[in-house]
């Protein structure tokens, strides 16, 4: 089974966002950043999904998937397959079409000071935004 940790963080909201993927699969650590260009918190948070989702499938074809993330918002939304905000409906279409080419993916929510991996990374992806403007 494959441990992803995700986030989403922005400078202003909406604001230059970023994404930290960190993942621990078969005894090895990996890190990603993805800097996202402008958008909302929340809006990074399920960009952060899709990012270690599309890493995921590049990397670890085919492997139970075990995510965590800080976001209530994405992990409830993924959950009950329902979100009430019009503009990440499809933010949670994508996320589940990636998701079914995967055999098992859970997604739990976990507090803040459990998730400082990926919040590094995500705070890092946003000053490497920020380096490229």
């Amino acid at each position: 089974m494959i441990e992803v940790y995700t986030d989403g963080a922005s400078s202003g909201n909406p604001g230059s966002s970023g994404a930290g993927v960190y993942i621990k699969a078969h005894g090895d650590k990996h890190e990603f950043t993805f800097p996202l260009g402008n958008m909302s918190n929340h809006e990074a948070e399920f960009h952060a999904v899709l990012k270690a989702l599309d890493m995921c499938a590049a990397y670890f074809p085919g492997e139970i998937l075990s995510f965590r993330s800080d976001s209530r918002l994405v992990v409830d939304a993924v959950e009950e397959d329902f979100i009430k905000n019009l503009a990440y409906k499809p933010l949670l279409a994508a996320i589940h079409e990636k998701t079914s080419k995967f055999p098992y993916f859970f997604i739990k929510w976990i507090p803040e000071k459990q998730n400082l991996h990926a919040d590094r990374l995500a705070r890092q992806a946003i000053l490497q935004a920020r380096m490229e403007e």
